[in-house]
């Protein structure tokens, strides 16, 4: 092991030993006075004023996180509520757990999501992603479809690095995972209703509806809307602009779910599921020239509520999916079927990609892209033991199948009619076997393990435009797997060590005028990773910590832009990362509670014989090596940082509530996340380096009724600090933003 390696693990031994000292002697001396017991986890978790045991399924079945030898964050319902106040879509989770981030070019659609700084910045329609989005068990592949909504949520469960024993091909960097609030039998007749107005006509509502149909069947249904005024006014210095006058950046987003609970028994039960969304807004807009040469800053007079731009932009997405999630219980085994159906009826994003006007652009670019044809069906079986001895495994077969058709077109901005068009098509199959273990090897010493091999083939056919090009087969197989050691230092603190690969299947990029059909090879990484996880202060506070190193060997990268509107896929001989994460939770007093999260990630690719295009406006200023090669400025990336990869996040939240007499209480929520500068390409330059932000939000609300209705208002975004988030650099500096404040009232009522 490299020493690199050596010095944050050792740091992590060192942690955990100095916690479960000091927790032996803060317990010893807590407890002496009154001569009781340290309460059991168990029994703590049940206390008033206690924190409630985390539990997560990163070994796909509920356990105490203290149990389980993996870096990982659950998000509850309160947290998820509030954040979405505002009408957020998924981006909002971005920054509030360690070492994630999210973005997007394209609006509400088509989300890029990093881990530990490790993601992809493609944004082709048959992109593929090193962090999977796994909803109510079924992954969603495109990343089109990672964008649905948040409502209604029992927790999401991010997970940090590899995950390829359990949830397969395209986890190497880690997983996000939601899970729906499921029907019960048990509850009754009930559910909410949350409605919120803010600022920029934003309205977000929200509702689910619980409903026991008989003593073997439950439903619930719940229904989101979020919608939001055109607040950004097109305002071209071109006179001819179709468009000038026109507003964007509004939306009105949809979406639904319906599940269905038949359990006639304790031994068996059959959870089905149907989801929908239906988007109609606007793509992003594209900024033009907003960056001051040599610098990272705003040009002078900047406003965020106008854009200079001489195209259409709008945006249009519907899609709906099912799920049937079966289990038997038959007695020392379960027995699990997981059929999913995925798919995109309509998808439809145009925007004026330069970002300006025929006055200030070198020369005009309008373009569209488009789904024709989607569905994507997945099949998983799976048997799991339990037994009462030590040993226990799981095992399963998995299948995957994708089929999607795609089309695009560029547009002659003086008229808004399309001058070419293309089509092209993907068909994605892969299947994997796997099998995992747990052995306790002592009381409080447990061994986990695990192998999967899985097989991916992805074949491209191009069928009108571009001239020929022949359908092309790419395919990869690999075996990954997983080992840990999970060791009970107390009843309250454990270590865990683990070491995990992963795998992302070969992928197309999409040709384009001026670019040929490229592709890229599969990609492997292997993860090293040492934690320590522990309650504290007899269950009123706990503390995670993790250091972590990896290795990407062949790396899926996009060159972005350069002198053409295009993107290239390449491979990068090896990436490396390390860095630590540590989460921290406390109920400081019985009236206030909470939460920090650090996280500090580092990363470097190694791969001196790697070029790329530079921005192709000759505005900007590089800061890597630069060689002409055939007319081609070039520039060296080796030593650089991942693209959207901040060094440092930081996340904290803080809950206050005031109980009065008559039992109602008022409470102040705030929540706030930093993330510190990144880059926009894989080439470093002055200009498309993204400063550090910091966004908060804060929530004053008003519960009643034995917490039957709550009223509450609330700001997102409260300094309105406004920052470039990502760019375009093939003919400008152009740039797009994030959200500017949001202020405004919440209700909500339980029945």
């Amino acid at each position: 092991m490299s020493r690199r390696r050596i010095q944050p693990l050792s740091l992590a031994l060192a942690i955990a030993a100095a916690l479960s000292s000091w927790q032996a002697g803060a317990q010893e001396a807590a407890s002496a006075p009154a001569q009781t017991p340290t309460p059991t986890p168990a029994k703590a978790a049940e206390g008033k004023n206690q924190l409630d045991t985390v539990i997560v399924t990163a070994q796909r079945k509920k356990e105490d996180a203290k149990d389980v030898p993996v870096s990982e964050t659950v998000m509850k319902p309160e947290q998820l509520e509030t954040i979405a106040t505002a009408g957020q879509d998924v981006r909002v989770l971005a920054g509030k757990v360690p070492s994630l981030n999210i973005e997007s070019s394209n609006g509400r659609t088509f989300p890029r999501f990093y881990i530990r700084g490790y993601g992809n910045t493609d944004f082709s329609t048959y992109a593929s992603q090193p962090v999977s989005l796994i909803y109510d068990e079924v992954v969603q592949e495109n990343p089109v479809l990672k964008g649905f909504p948040i409502f209604d949520l029992e927790n999401v469960e991010v997970l940090r690095g590899p995950q390829g024993t359990l949830f397969g091909r395209n986890t190497p960097a880690g997983l996000v995972k939601f899970s729906s609030a499921k029907p019960s039998q048990e509850e009754g007749l009930g559910g909410y209703i949350n409605a919120s107005w803010g600022s920029r006509a934003t309205v977000n509502v929200d509702a689910a509806l619980n409903v026991p149909l008989s003593k073997d069947w439950a439903a619930r249904v719940s229904v989101q809307d979020q919608r939001r005024g055109d607040w950004v006014t097109i305002n071209s210095t071109d006179t001819s602009n179709l468009y000038n006058g026109d507003k964007i950046e509004g939306y009105d987003d949809r979406a639904a779910r319906v599940q269905f609970l038949y359990k006639p028994d304790a031994d068996f039960s059959a959870l089905f599921n149907v989801h929908g969304r239906d988007l109609n807004g606007s793509a992003r807009a594209f900024r033009a020239n907003i960056i001051q040469p040599g610098t990272n800053d705003f040009v002078a007079g900047f406003n965020p509520e106008t854009v200079s731009t001489n195209g259409k932009n709008e945006q249009t997405f519907r899609a709906w999916g099912s799920s049937a999630n079966l289990s038997w219980d038959l007695g020392q085994y379960t027995l699990s079927s997981i059929t999913g159906y995925e798919t995109i009826t309509n998808y439809f994003t145009r925007g004026d990609i330069d970002g300006g006007d025929s006055t200030n652009t070198p020369f005009p670019v309008e373009t569209a892209g488009n789904v024709l044809d989607h569905h994507q069906v997945t099949q998983e079986f799976r048997v799991a033991s339990k037994f009462s001895g030590p040993l226990n495994y799981q095992a399963g077969v998995y299948f995957f199948n994708e089929y999607m058709k795609s089309g695009g077109s560029n547009y002659n901005s003086a008229t808004g009619l399309p001058v070419d068009y293309f089509e092209s098509a993907q068909t994605n199959n892969a299947w994997a076997v796997f099998a995992s273990m747990s052995y306790e090897l002592a009381k409080d010493l447990t061994l986990r393990g695990g192998v999967r091999y899985t097989n991916d083939k992805k074949t491209f056919d191009l069928l009108q435009g571009f001239g020929t090009v022949p359908s092309k087969t790419i395919s990869g197989s690999k075996v990954t797997g997983d080992l840990s050691l999970n060791y009970r230092l107390s009843p309250d603190t454990a270590v865990y060590g683990r070491v995990a690969t992963g795998f992302r299947g070969a992928s197309f990029g999409s040709p384009s005028y001026g670019q040929a059909l490229t592709y890229a090879v599969p990609e492997t990484t292997t993860n090293y990773e040492l934690g320590v996880k522990s309650d504290l202060l007899n269950h009123r506070a706990r503390v995670a910590f993790s250091v972590y190193d990896y290795d990407v060997k062949n790396q899926q990268l996009t060159a972005v832009g350069g002198a053409s509107n295009v993107t290239s896929l390449i491979n990068a001989k090896k990436t490396h990362g390390q860095g630590w994460e540590l989460e921290g939770e406390a109920l400081v007093t019985d009236s206030l509670k909470m939460t920090l999260g650090v996280s500090n990630n580092k990363t470097e690719i190694e791969d001196p014989t790697l070029s790329v295009p530079i921005c192709g406006s000759g505005l900007c200023h590089p800061t890597n090596p630069v060689q002409v090669v055939g007319g081609v400025p070039l520039a060296s990336i080796n030593g650089n940082s991942l693209p959207q990869a901040p060094k440092w996040t930081v996340s904290a939240t803080a809950r206050y509530g005031i109980q009065l007499d008559n039992g109602d209480e008022i409470y102040l929520f705030t929540d706030w996340s930093y993330r510190s500068k990144i880059n926009f390409f894989l080439y470093d330059s002055v200009e498309f380096t993204g400063k550090a932000l910091l966004e908060g939000g804060l929530k004053l609300g008003y519960r009643w009724g034995s917490g039957k209705y709550e009223a509450s208002v609330f700001c997102r975004n409260c300094t309105n600090q406004i920052r470039i988030t990502g760019g375009i650099d093939f003919n400008n500096l152009t740039g797009f933003i994030n959200d500017p404040r949001t202020t405004g009232v919440q209700f909500r009522t339980n029945f």
